[in-house]
């Protein structure tokens, strides 16, 4: 799968050191909320963790590990708006 990026996402990219193929992996596994304003914010809990081990293997999980804490923000036409890091909880 190769999401659609705005500007915006790609310039939070690079700023926040979150490569493409980590991007992927986010949107096929991981957990989706909605922000109720349209959006959609993605992003690994614990199951989705776990699938990624056994989809990809322990060599992968270690490569990608630095990435667990990543979110993405994917507006209602699937284009991705932003990613960052979260540095605390993510309310529900």
């Amino acid at each position: 799968m190769h999401p659609s990026l705005t500007e915006h996402a790609r310039a939070r990219m690079q700023q926040r050191g979150i490569s493409r193929d980590a991007l992927e992996l986010l949107l096929d596994f991981g957990r989706e909320t909605h922000d109720h304003r349209g959006c959609t914010i993605v992003r690994f809990d614990k199951r989705s963790r776990r699938q990624v081990l056994r989809a990809l293997g322990p060599e992968a999980l270690r490569r990608f590990e630095r990435y667990f804490n990543a979110y993405a923000v994917v507006a209602e036409d699937d284009a991705v708006v932003t990613v960052g890091h979260r540095m605390g909880r993510m309310g529900r």
